[in-house]
């Protein structure tokens, strides 16, 4: 079994519920680690003081704050302990919310959270049981590893799961880092109705197993490549952006290829496939662009037809009107 990362006390009013906090996710990337170029010698980082240049041991480091110009203030990691509310065993609860009022931005890391022991997993079970039957979530503090962390906790089946938030000044305004905030498109009704049908037609459930991690996936098939000697494939570049004059055209094939059965990605493929770039430009790939030029060069066939053809029909007009003035004359000789 895994070791709890932390161990406190749930309080709420006067009521303090024991629990484990347990790490919910986990890492899958490769790791790689870092060599002098041309040789096989691991590079390794060092602790070293400044002003002699030997390594220091980690028991030996102390945190400093810096309070001016080359002043700083040492604090033992005792001291941080001692200001932490409960001594960084306490978890107090500040008020019980609806989860869906808390915006996911806020959310950065989940853990379960298990009863502190099996003599008090009753108590751990009536407030989950409590705060799902009201569809809450319990907003708290905590202090873990010398920083304090905003939490909402909230039933999960059998289990309470932990989320550590940032605070408000944590989050960033989107204005001050964004030069373009672009505001409300100015749509046609027509594009509009277009981009609903092609959202309605690609919705679903949510099924978090329907997704893997497709690029570390080619980081293992590169190392797998290049341990064997073999060539390295090369993925495919982004698609072209689509312009405000190929919107329309690239929505309408869109919700054809999904209504068709075809993925998402199928249908980019498709309607990149009308502008192939000229460096990456294949008879596979252009084909479907020649099918769209024929298309829209019958109308144009058709208007070319309809200009011809329109001299003769005033050719005829002329005609007639001659033949009518004609008998007009010979009837008023």
């Amino acid at each position: 079994m895994a070791r709890p990362i932390w161990r406190g006390v749930i309080s709420f009013g006067l009521v303090s519920v024991p629990v484990a906090m347990y790490s919910a996710t986990q890492e899958h990337e490769v790791r790689f680690h870092q060599f002098e170029k041309g040789t096989g010698d691991r590079i390794r980082y060092q602790r070293v003081n400044e002003q002699t240049g030997k390594e220091v041991e980690f028991a030996d480091i102390v945190k400093g704050a810096e309070v001016g110009k080359g002043d700083y203030v040492m604090v033992e990691p005792d001291e941080l302990d001692e200001i932490a509310p409960g001594r960084s065993r306490s978890l107090e609860i500040h008020r019980f919310v609806e989860l869906s009022e808390i915006d996911p931005i806020y959310f950065q890391k989940s853990y379960y959270l298990g009863p502190g022991s099996t003599e008090t997993a009753k108590t751990y079970a009536l407030l989950r049981d409590a705060m799902a039957k009201q569809d809450k979530a319990a907003i708290g503090t905590l202090v873990m590893r010398g920083k304090e962390y905003l939490t909402a906790i909230r039933p999960d089946d059998n289990l309470l799961v932990l989320e550590t938030m940032f605070f408000a000044d944590e989050v960033r305004d989107p204005k001050e880092l964004l030069d373009n905030v672009p505001a409300r498109a100015k749509a046609k009704p027509q594009e509009v109705k277009m981009a609903s049908e092609l959202i309605a037609s690609m919705a679903g459930k949510w099924d978090p197993k329907d997704y893997r991690d497709t690029y570390t996936d080619r980081v293992k098939k590169l190392i797998k490549q290049k341990q064997k000697g073999g060539d390295i494939t090369v993925a495919e570049g982004a698609p072209e952006p689509t312009t405000p004059t190929d919107l329309m055209e690239a929505l309408r094939r869109s919700v054809e290829a999904a209504r068709s059965g075809r993925s998402g990605t199928s249908a980019k493929k498709t309607t990149a496939a009308r502008k192939p770039s000229p460096a990456r430009s294949s008879p596979a790939k252009s084909a479907p662009a020649k099918k769209a030029t024929s298309a829209k060069s019958a109308p144009a066939k058709k208007a070319s037809a309809a200009r011809k053809s329109a001299p003769a029909k005033k050719a005829v007009a002329k005609k007639t009107t001659a033949r009518k003035s004609t008998a007009g004359r010979k009837r008023a000789a």
